[in-house]
């Protein structure tokens, strides 16, 4: 069985919920990363903040991105897995919710993330094709 440990990145750039919308925009410019784990100042994760996010809900709407943060626009509750849970429930949750990437959690703490890149590298075709398909749907 291969865990979700087995398959994450360990060196996940973070948002504060504190962070202004143009802190986490350079951040990911810097990175090269187009999302963001957003945790709370107790470390705690909230949400996930993409670039996408940062163009429809705050340049699209002409909002301050020195004003808004990153807390705003952390909606719902994020789709995680636990780092021990085998790679088919990231495979699952990635697939039914439609995300590119997923956080990894252990003891409620963010200590990792899986994107759909870790998943073409370490599965064979058929396991990752499926998310990939799941993902692009219109």
């Amino acid at each position: 069985m291969t865990t979700a440990r087995e398959l994450m990145s360990t060196d996940v750039q973070t948002a504060r919920s504190s962070d202004s919308i143009l802190e986490v925009a350079r951040k990911m410019a810097e990175a090269d990363i187009g999302a963001l784990p957003i945790c709370g100042e107790d470390g705690k994760l909230k949400g996930m903040l993409t670039d996408r996010d940062i163009v429809v809900k705050v340049v699209a709407q002409r909002k301050d991105p020195l004003s808004v943060h990153a807390g705003e626009l952390a909606e719902g509750v994020p789709v995680v897995v636990q780092a021990d849970d085998d790679v088919t429930a990231a495979l699952t949750a990635m697939a039914q919710h439609r995300v590119r990437r997923i956080p990894v959690l252990e003891h409620e703490r963010l200590v990792g993330i899986i994107a759909q890149a870790d998943l073409a590298r370490e599965l064979d075709h058929k396991q990752s094709a499926g998310v990939v398909e799941a993902v692009s749907e219109d």
